[in-house]
């Protein structure tokens, strides 16, 4: 009773994937057909941490490993995931289930190396490079991002450097220590980060919506200053507007994975 991949990042699926743009005829003949449901009833158990159970039996991730939940809240919202399944059972469309698999097959025995991706980005933060021309594109960003650097320099404390241009700076070897010791270390809420951080490019983003800071609307529009800009110039193009739809239902479902682990510490 398993699903979804665990491969890529940490939330088991690509951003090509997430957005559901058009796939060739040889790709989409060349996929595995689904599994058919099989089951009739879904229900979640009684003790922490809670399973969700396919007509009493308890479901296991892509290792054989029990999907146990951190908090009952995380478990039904699965659960639903399950339930909405009609004839087959689709991965695609159950990004809970995805990213629970791959914070217990992959996140757990991992802890320190996904801290550290996060944490390298840090080290070469989206908000701490800044363009120098044109004007309009310098004041979103300044407006966007500076209390962003802001934020992160006081709350760790720290010290990020902001420049001009693409030129890789080092940022001091205290500042990133200070960012990693904030990154929480448990399994669920780090795969949610992970996500997070991979779809803005920002784990300074990041850690703000973590820390509450930062609402997820405000830190999807941070993450896409260059990109709205480009629109507003030249226009919006279809297949690129197709590829961000699926990166924010994948970042909303990270959000909402976030949230639904909070009460687990």
């Amino acid at each position: 009773m398993s699903t979804g991949n665990g491969k890529g990042d940490a939330g088991g699926a690509s951003a090509d994937r997430a957005s559901g743009g058009p796939r060739s005829a040889i790709t989409d003949s060349l996929k595995k057909p689904l599994p058919k449901r099989f089951y009739k009833e879904v229900s979640v158990g009684d003790v922490a941490p809670f399973q969700v159970l396919l007509d009493g039996r308890a479901i296991k991730t892509p290792k054989k490993r029990q999907l146990a939940l951190p908090t009952r809240a995380l478990a039904e919202a699965i659960a639903a995931e399950w339930r909405a399944q009609a004839e087959v059972i689709d991965p695609a469309k159950m990004p809970l289930t995805r990213f629970a698999n791959t914070a217990i097959d992959a996140v757990a025995d991992t802890l320190e190396a996904v801290a550290a991706d996060i944490t390298a980005y840090a080290g070469s933060d989206l908000v701490c490079y800044r363009a120098k021309m044109p004007p309009k594109l310098v004041e979103s960003q300044s407006e966007h991002w500076d209390p962003i650097v802001a934020w992160a320099n006081t709350t760790l404390p720290a010290h990020f450097e902001v420049v001009a241009g693409v030129v890789h700076v080092a940022q001091p070897e205290a500042s990133l220590a200070a960012f990693s010791k904030a990154l929480p270390h448990d399994a669920f809420r780090l795969t949610a980060l992970h996500v997070l951080t991979t779809l803005t490019g920002s784990a300074l983003i990041t850690l703000a919506v973590f820390r509450q800071w930062l609402s997820p609307d405000a830190a999807w529009k941070a993450a896409h200053v260059d990109e709205d800009y480009q629109i507003s110039v030249w226009g919006e193009d279809a297949e690129a507007s197709a590829r961000r739809r699926g990166r924010k239902a994948e970042f909303d479902s990270a959000n909402r994975f976030l949230e639904l682990t909070a009460s687990a510490s």
